[in-house]
């Protein structure tokens, strides 16, 4: 199976279960961006329940532009917020410490367009998983495809995967399971078991 899918701020679990079980990726980056969406966006689990941080963007409903061409508003200090509240989240987890130092330059350096950053977060967390997956980007829009599985409806924030199996997470005793966070609450509580999950769950199509 070959896959269409959006490219996205830390991505969650149900994007990165599509792609590890396709045998090819194509990313799409020549879409109009669209607010509310992933595309600037993660969720992870904070002592209060589930936490969105989001990458601040120069983006007008008025004017369209591509993905691609959507620049981060990088006068706030983001980075350092999302750091302070990954430490925040994760610190007790059991796998923390052996993988932020491989994300800090996430933090640590400045991007100027939010589909370079979240195509640095896709290469990064697959070079921590261990993983080989073979990637393509688009070169033009197309609103249906045929040749591949289009998983470009991941990158809504309403769709739901009740059906992702039950992990360890840190904050379960107090907020119970959560499921489909960023791929960075997997990995940092189940390490390299990581990829073994992914590999053991089912999405269905859009």
């Amino acid at each position: 199976m070959d896959c269409l899918i959006h490219p996205t701020y830390f991505p969650n679990i149900a994007h990165f279960v599509a792609m590890v079980k396709s045998d090819s990726l194509c990313f799409e980056v020549c879409d109009n961006y669209q607010k509310q969406s992933f595309r600037n966006r993660t969720e992870i689990y904070g002592s209060n329940g589930k936490l969105a941080l989001t990458v601040p963007v120069n983006y007008s409903q008025k004017n369209r532009q591509l993905y691609k061409d959507v620049k981060i508003a990088n006068e706030d200090n983001w980075q350092l917020l999302h750091l302070k509240s990954l430490q925040s989240a994760y610190s007790m987890s059991p796998f923390f410490e052996f993988y932020i130092d491989d994300f800090m330059p996430l933090f640590e350096k400045k991007f100027d367009y939010i589909l370079d950053l979240n195509l640095k977060c896709f290469e990064i967390i697959v070079d921590s998983l261990q993983i080989e997956l073979s990637v393509s980007k688009s070169t033009v829009f197309e609103k249906d495809t045929f040749d591949k599985t289009d998983f470009r409806p991941l990158v809504k924030r309403n769709y739901e995967a009740s059906n992702l199996e039950y992990y360890t997470q840190v904050f379960t005793d107090k907020h119970g399971f959560i499921p489909n966070l960023s791929i960075l609450d997997l990995l940092f509580n189940e390490g390299p078991n990581t990829e073994l999950y992914l590999n053991r769950q089912s999405i269905s199509k859009c």
